[in-house]
């Protein structure tokens, strides 16, 4: 409704802003692209969340509890951050290729320091009384990691887990604009060169919903796997 007004108040022209209406009668009208393509950009997206899992979590593990490592990864990883990926995308293509690898590449960049420094704070913030408490009453060196660390470290992994699948959005997407025909990137693109307005707020529109959806998704995991934290009983 304040989008509708304001182009009505100022008189924005469409080849500015287009209005509301445009946009949802292109969404409608272009609904079996749109949502072709938004699962190819969904699958890239998974891809390199999927990634960041696997790779980004055992890596903040060693950091946390290895100060060697920690001297000398940490600055490397924080470096990394420093190059733009848009910059270095056209090399994915080079190395990979054309298909789907090149935008779970970029994805997995974009998306694998939140979850890593995330990680990293969550294991480090685990109380030590609670750690000295298990090692009293005799328990194991992996006893304590999966009672007393993974439990403390989880609501910091989940915070770095829900910035980075909407980071890997945006990543999968820089992907699909450096090389690809295929995905909401394309789409964009494609509408950016016809300058079809309507139509690029209408991926828009896609794009932002992939995002809201997925952040929504590991909100639901973190809800089932740590019930127990405050801030899930503050919700609930």
């Amino acid at each position: 409704m304040l989008w509708d007004l304001a182009i009505r108040l100022f008189k924005i022209p469409a080849y500015l802003i287009p209005p509301p209406w445009e946009v949802v009668k292109q969404l409608v009208n272009e609904w079996p692209r749109l949502l072709t393509e938004s699962w190819k950009t969904t699958l890239a997206t998974l891809g390199g969340f999927g990634l960041t899992i696997v790779i980004g979590i055992p890596i903040a593990m060693v950091i946390a509890y290895s100060r060697l490592v920690e001297s000398y990864v940490y600055p490397l990883l924080v470096f990394s951050q420093s190059i733009p990926k848009v910059a270095i995308a056209p090399l994915f293509v080079v190395w990979f290729g054309f298909g789907i690898f090149p935008k779970v590449i970029s994805a997995f960049l974009l998306g694998f320091f939140p979850v890593v420094v995330s990680t990293v704070m969550g294991f480090k913030s685990v109380e030590p009384d609670m750690l000295d408490l298990a090692r009293s009453m005799g328990a194991s060196r992996l006893q304590t990691f999966f009672k007393i660390s993974l439990p403390q470290a989880l609501p910091q992994i989940f915070s770095g887990l829900k910035v980075s699948v909407t980071l890997a959005v945006v990543g999968a997407v820089v992907g699909e604009f450096v090389g690809s025909n295929s995905g909401i990137g394309y789409v964009l693109q494609v509408a950016n060169g016809n300058f079809d307005l309507p139509l690029m707020f209408a991926a828009l529109v896609v794009l932002s919903s992939i995002g809201v959806v997925l952040f929504v998704a590991v909100d639901l995991v973190e809800r089932v796997m740590i019930p127990w934290h405050a801030s899930q009983r503050h919700a609930n």
